[in-house]
């Protein structure tokens, strides 16, 4: 679980007038990222499981492909700094481009949609509807502090209806970092399998998806424009509005096995 800060007194607006609570607010926590005696970011997260958070960004934005590729690897909690050492170079520019993650999110390498290729529809693996609901389900049952005050995202990865891994973090775009960084340090892998969220998919989401191969992401809320497009170009399938029994699907339709024709 997330860790909260210590409850406070707050004071609810309610009846015309101001009432004291006691509640728990979600945490924010900066890392000072320094790579081969770098700094190259400040990743903005919760404090849990830092080492999966640290190791999911690196991989996604093409520093490191395996666990071998780390030659140091320590993250000092009490400093707030990951201090860590790859195999290679960094690129001499390393140019960040910031997202529209909660708490802002950076990225080095946001491919262009169109540069991807199309699915063909010989290869396609179908997703049932129903594992569909049953990961969002789980997603929902598991994301506690997320139902207690909204401040936390949460994510997983599942196959035929079922959590392999499950993330939260108070930056949507983290909680795929903090998935791809526990496969790696377990040695799960993840393609063709499903990723479940709570947040908006954006255009980071999907390029972190694809870089870790899903087949569909599914979102109790909306994509935007870009996502869509990125998706289409990739070949993931992309759900949004997950709710009472039903979803929209916005690419790649004939992922689902169960509509019409399919």
């Amino acid at each position: 679980m997330t860790p909260e800060k210590p409850n406070h007194s707050f004071y609810r607006f309610q009846g015309n007038c101001l009432q004291p609570i006691s509640t728990g607010v979600v945490s924010e926590y900066p890392v000072q990222l320094i790579v081969n005696g770098r700094e190259i970011a400040t990743l903005i997260g919760s404090p849990h499981d830092l080492r999966f958070l640290v190791a999911g960004f690196l991989f996604l934005q093409g520093f490191v492909s395996t666990l071998s590729d780390f030659q140091m690897f320590g993250v000092c909690e009490e400093s707030g700094s990951a201090n860590v050492r790859i195999k290679g170079e960094l690129p001499e520019r390393l140019k960040p481009v910031l997202t529209s993650g909660c708490g802002t999110g950076v990225s080095f390498s946001m491919p262009d949609a169109n540069s991807k290729t199309p699915i063909s529809a010989e290869n396609v693996q179908r997703v049932q509807a129903s594992h569909i609901f049953g990961l969002m389900d789980e997603l929902a049952r598991r994301a506690d502090q997320y139902r207690s005050h909204g401040g936390i995202h949460s994510a997983a990865i599942g196959r035929a209806g079922r959590i392999m891994l499950y993330a939260e973090d108070l930056g949507r775009h983290n909680t795929l970092d903090r998935l791809a960084g526990e496969a790696l340090f377990k040695g799960i892998s993840l393609a063709g399998a499903e990723l479940v969220t709570s947040g908006r998919v954006s255009t980071e989401m999907v390029a972190k998806a694809a870089m870790i191969g899903v087949r569909l992401i599914a979102s109790r809320t909306s994509p935007t424009d870009m996502a869509v497009e990125l998706c289409n170009h990739a070949g993931i399938c992309l759900a949004g509005y997950v709710r009472g029994g039903s979803f929209i699907v916005y690419s790649h339709p004939e992922v689902i096995d169960s509509i019409p024709g399919g």
